[in-house]
């Protein structure tokens, strides 16, 4: 059911660049960006309309796969959950 779901709503854009396992994704209020969190370490932020990474935000250490991502309401910041238990919460276009 799940497979024919996917086949049927089809795929806009296939955005490559982490190097393991990509555990959250989120859009941007906007919907001009996308954020996305990994194991490795990185949280990227990416250009929606043609899928360029604008920024890669790495603040992470070892062990700290970055588990949820979430945009502001006004899109200025994003919150990011992680494996060492802590939230951060990034001024990403500064």
């Amino acid at each position: 059911a799940v497979t024919s779901v996917l086949q049927c709503a089809g795929t806009r854009g296939i955005l490559s660049g982490h190097t393991n396992y990509v555990w959250s994704v989120a859009f941007s209020p906007d919907g001009t960006r996308i954020a996305s969190g990994s194991d490795d370490w990185t949280m990227r932020i990416w250009t929606a309309a043609d899928g360029t990474v604008e920024r890669i935000l790495t603040s992470y250490v070892d062990s700290s796969w970055v588990m949820s991502v979430a945009f502001s309401p006004d899109g200025t910041r994003i919150a990011s959950g992680s494996w060492d238990q802590t939230v951060r919460i990034w001024n990403w276009a500064d």
